[in-house]
């Protein structure tokens, strides 16, 4: 696959659109995928384990729990992706993202382990997209009660991870001392 088009309204969720729109908006969404691999690097690579355990509020996810909650998403969607793409019908359920961070403990995890993670992740998830045909790429299945193309699931990889790194850059980074 050496272009993929942006999916249609009727191919995800309205919640979704956000994600789709941010990932649109990178241009060239296969780049994206790899760019965001060395974005993450970029932004979190140099940070200490103690800086990573940063919250911006007393309620939120520290940068630790916000990569593995990208580390989280990236498996189900992916496996979202897999299967839509392989013509399963089969509906797939939703998941509750604050029962998966609170359950995962992933304050005691070094921040690096956290990035090799997401990279090995997004890399395999880059192979089975590269080898994806055009007509696998169209194809739609449902999760969460609601259809979605393998496309779709694509650009929604892209667009959180977007939406999850303009949020460490305006709300954590620049106070994580």
């Amino acid at each position: 696959m050496n272009k993929l088009a942006s999916p249609a309204s009727d191919e995800y969720a309205e919640f979704y659109a956000g994600y789709v729109q941010r990932a649109a908006s990178k241009g060239d969404v296969l780049a994206a995928l790899s760019n965001q691999i060395d974005e993450i690097q970029a932004a979190l690579g140099n940070l200490s384990d103690e800086q990573a355990l940063f919250r911006d509020a007393p309620k939120e996810w520290s940068i630790k729990e916000v990569m593995g909650h990208l580390n989280d998403v990236e498996r189900v969607f992916s496996y979202r992706l897999l299967r839509v793409s392989r013509n399963d019908a089969t509906p797939l359920p939703g998941f509750e993202q604050n029962d998966y961070v609170r359950e995962a403990g992933f304050d005691s995890h070094p921040i690096k382990d956290l990035i090799q993670e997401f990279e090995h992740l997004r890399r395999a998830n880059i192979l089975l997209i590269q080898n994806m045909s055009d007509e696998a790429a169209l194809r739609v299945g449902a999760a969460s009660g609601y259809p979605v193309s393998a496309r779709a699931l694509i650009y929604m990889l892209v667009g959180h991870v977007d939406h999850h790194m303009e949020s460490l850059h305006e709300k954590y980074l620049p106070f994580a001392k």
